[in-house]
């Protein structure tokens, strides 16, 4: 066994919420400038160490396990809120196909993939219902939680044994909960306009049918866009209550594949 210094303590105190600064969109994410993303993990840590009961020795051999388990549980605990902006942004993504706003396509600052316009709007609104309902704190509360939960190093020995293979039975089953949950609200999200649109295809493909004359090449987009914005903006309204609906699920589903790395 060897003894932690200081500096090694407080850098497996910095994994969680540098997982959490990294990977969650509501605390900077790819977006946010190096030195604000260093600044916000050391203030997060500084912040957390008196709930964090850290080892005071610790098996060479193991350090490199702990500090992926840290890194793990911190990943979960972000992608409580990250599978709520892609699911959003899946939503955009099928609504925005629909249109025909696939053809121009922009860098998303959420996720760094090239989104459409509405993908990214969703991806937005979501953020913004996520921060205007105070969400980013209780995902500040869960991970301060998680320390008296899943301590620091604990996972070893018999106990920490079974309790891993529990884990690891549990990890599948909260990785296609999480993956269920995106399509589940990108779809909540999504259906209205692609329905809407849906109707209209059908319109235009018996009226092509009924009127051949008619040329749809040319006058199907603008009734296919002018009718898809009209949908659009009668269910942008609908957006916030399935997101705030959804995020109470997603902390619970986050702490349950935090659960799984015990």
């Amino acid at each position: 066994m060897t003894e932690l210094t200081p500096l090694a303590r407080l850098g497996l105190l910095l994994l969680r919420p540098g997982m959490l600064v990294v990977a969650a969109p509501a605390f900077g994410s790819g977006f946010a400038p190096p030195p604000v993303k260093i600044g916000l993990v050391l203030i997060l840590a500084l912040a957390l160490m008196p709930a964090a009961t850290l080892p005071e020795t610790i098996a060479p051999a193991a350090i490199a396990l702990i500090a992926l388990r840290e890194t793990l549980i911190g990943l979960a605990i972000a992608l409580s809120v990250r599978i709520v902006i892609v699911a959003a942004e899946l939503a955009g993504h099928m609504a925005g196909f629909q249109l025909g706003f696939s053809y121009a396509s922009l860098v998303d600052p959420l996720s760094g993939a090239r989104n459409n316009v509405l993908s990214a709007t969703y991806g937005l609104i979501a953020l913004f219902v996520f921060l205007a309902i105070d969400a980013h704190h209780e995902m500040l509360r869960a991970l301060a939680s998680s320390y008296q939960v899943l301590p620091i190093g604990v996972g070893a020995g018999v106990g920490g044994a079974a309790g891993g293979a529990a884990g690891a039975g549990d990890l599948p089953v909260a990785i296609a909960r999480l993956l269920g949950m995106v399509f589940l609200v990108g779809v909540q999200l999504a259906a209205p306009v692609v329905l809407v649109l849906v109707i209209v295809e059908i319109a235009l493909g018996l009226m092509a049918r009924s009127m051949p004359a008619l040329n749809l090449m040319v006058t199907a987009a603008p009734v296919r866009l002018l009718v898809g914005l009209i949908a659009l903006a009668a269910t942008l309204p609908l957006i916030p209550p399935v997101v705030r609906a959804a995020i109470t699920p997603a902390l619970e589903l986050a702490a349950r594949l935090a659960a799984a790395f015990r």
